[in-house]
């Protein structure tokens, strides 16, 4: 592909007033060979030592979990985000995302255990510690020699991850700090040696970080609970922590005093974009094995893949796992960009990554919140492919269900993560950073004046599905613009009306991530080999402007009245006008007829 210019790297949530020429975005098709040979290791080993163990990893094998933890550290899958430096492959954002993907989807208990410790377990250390705490504690973690885990939430703090209890006081002779305190839904406590704990000093308005070692034969005032019965991710270990008088030296507190929100945060944030990386081979092998079931079972003598119902579930399965990649990838890319950039202009490792990550937390909430929820829906319709075999535990779906319903709650609830997808564009908005104010006037002088009568030239694959798009961002400035001179400041209260904003934006960027693909690809490889990619991309398009129409009537009737509601509701309907709409039934029909002809997610 062409490579970007300095110029043309956007900023985090700029999608919504600019257009992206489709050359621009990173696709998966783009991997390089260096990345593909990561791809097929990485599954390989996936294949080899846990597909194979599924049962086993439904029956809380926690000391299988541990296992595979180990032989994924020694062939180097646990250190790809590390720098070399620290003992890691030092590879860029993208393969960490490639590989989080494939080797998080054969079952949720694993995928925890691997996102736990390379994320949020590990990443605070590499992103905010100093030099000698790199040196001592990263080489481990990136092997798996050690493990990590991230011990923020507590019985009265979760979703308001700065209201902890556990407090931190500085010892008489000012070299530890004596932490005291509870945590839990600790992912990894049963076998983790190196903590992440955020503890309140004094009467400090934000927590602290701090990294705790536990070591079982000398355990310094730790005390583990029982591990959780839980809905799903049965080998994971999840436990409770108590701190009781534990000893931190000084030293070992993660950056400066009063920075743990912020730390807590900033990883969060990578962790949003990897766990939408971490659901989509898991809906592809579920796909696959939706498909492969319903071509072998037959009802009134025909294979139930060739009635419309089911095909109906397949193609909808297949088109959400193909726009999920198309987004993850594209952010995925623009945050190795940014990083690139800053790099070059000299900023270090730790300072590159942060920036650049938060720079794209907009897109990184709402790949967090479209990728679980479509995730679960796949598995979901597997079940019901299955029919009375998919609610057996002898059969993989059920497991794929419980399993996948955690990622709704992961990385800041589904609710929160919608709320703050728009609350983070306004505060772009007002830095400067993106502007809304100019394109969202010229949407009020659109509804005012006299609509065009011209018939658009929609000759050309995909000029109408780009035509769309422009005008369900207008969707969202008009919803979001008006919402916010309506509430101002007091908007962050109306959280009915900023979810229903932030699904508009959640289905844009999902929309126009798949057309950039698609056309992208149509480019270089031809329109005949991008025929169904054509026809998942309509799919999901269609699907989106049903989603927008709805939330935005939503919102609108919510917060507007008289005129203002009738202006409103007109310029909805002129913006999302479908002047030549698609054969829905024709385009799932050419979908799974596809996938069932491959007898698996093709694409």
């Amino acid at each position: 592909m062409e490579e970007k210019t300095n110029t043309e790297l956007i900023r985090g949530g700029q999608f919504i007033v600019k257009d992206t020429p489709c050359e621009a975005v990173f696709t998966p098709e783009d991997f390089t060979e260096e990345q593909k040979m990561m791809k097929e290791a990485v599954t390989d080993f996936v294949d080899r030592e846990i597909w194979p163990h599924k049962a086993r990893l439904e029956k809380k094998d926690y000391a299988l979990t541990e296992s595979i933890m180990r032989k994924a550290g020694e062939l180097g899958l646990l250190g790809v985000a590390v720098p070399e430096a620290y003992g890691g492959l030092g590879m860029g954002f993208v393969t960490t995302l490639l590989v989080c993907d494939y080797f998080s989807g054969a079952t949720g208990s694993i995928a925890t255990a691997f996102g736990a410790h390379t994320g949020i377990g590990t990443m605070p250390i590499v992103l905010y510690g100093t030099e000698e705490q790199k040196q001592k504690y990263v080489p481990d973690l990136a092997t798996g020699a050690k493990f990590g885990a991230y011990c923020l939430t507590e019985p009265t703090a979760g979703s308001d991850a700065n209201s902890g209890k556990t407090k931190a006081v500085l010892s008489e002779d000012g070299k530890n700090y004596i932490i005291n305190g509870q945590k839990m839904w600790i992912s990894n406590a049963g076998f983790a040696e190196v903590f992440i704990v955020f503890a309140r000093i004094e009467d400090d308005k934000y927590i602290t970080g701090f990294i705790v070692e536990f070591d079982p034969e000398n355990p310094n005032g730790i005390t583990l609970g029982e591990e959780e019965h839980k809905l799903g991710i049965h080998s994971s270990s999840t436990r409770q922590v108590f701190f009781t008088d534990t000893k931190v030296p000084v030293e070992n507190m993660l950056s400066e005093r009063g920075s743990g929100f912020k730390i807590a945060m900033n990883v969060l944030n990578i962790g949003r974009i990897k766990l939408a990386a971490a659901n989509q081979d898991a809906q592809k092998r579920i796909t696959t094995l939706a498909v492969q079931y319903a071509n072998e079972r037959k009802q009134f003598k025909t294979p139930i893949s060739q009635f419309g119902a089911i095909k109906s579930k397949i193609a909808e399965m297949s088109t959400n796992v193909y726009v999920d990649e198309s987004a993850t990838y594209r952010a995925g890319k623009d945050i190795e960009d940014r990083m690139k950039l800053r790099l070059e202009a000299g900023n270090t490792h730790q300072e590159a990554e942060l920036k650049s990550i938060e720079e794209f937390a907009i897109e990184c909430s709402i790949l967090k919140v479209a990728v679980s929820e479509d995730a679960q829906a796949c598995f979901d319709e597997g079940i019901q492919i299955y029919g009375g075999m998919g609610f057996s535990a002898d059969a993989p779906m059920e497991s794929a269900w419980r399993d996948g319903r955690i990622s709704r709650i992961y990385e800041g609830t589904n609710e929160i993560n919608r709320m703050l997808t728009v609350g983070m564009l306004m505060k772009k908005a007002m830095k400067g950073h993106v502007d809304l104010m100019g394109p969202a006037q010229a949407v009020v002088g659109e509804l005012t004046g006299i609509p065009s009568f011209d018939t658009p030239d929609y000759s050309e694959t995909f000029a109408e599905e780009k035509a769309i798009v422009e005008n369900l961002k207008k969707v969202f400035l008009m919803v979001g613009g008006a919402a916010a001179q309506k509430f101002g400041a007091e908007l962050e209260e109306q959280q009915q009306v900023l979810i229903a904003a932030s699904d508009i934006l959640i289905e844009v960027y999902l929309a126009e991530s798949a057309i950039l693909r698609t056309r992208k690809n149509i480019k270089r490889f031809g329109e005949d080999s991008q025929k169904t990619q054509i026809a998942m991309t309509q799919l999901y398009l269609y699907n989106a402007v049903d989603i927008i129409q709805r939330k935005a009537k939503e919102a609108i009737v919510s917060f507007a009245e008289g005129d203002e509601q009738r202006m409103m509701l007109m310029g909805l309907k002129r913006f999302t006008k479908y002047q030549n709409q698609p054969n829905v039934a024709a385009l799932r029909t050419q979908i799974a007829d596809k996938v069932n002809e491959e007898n698996k997610y093709p694409f």
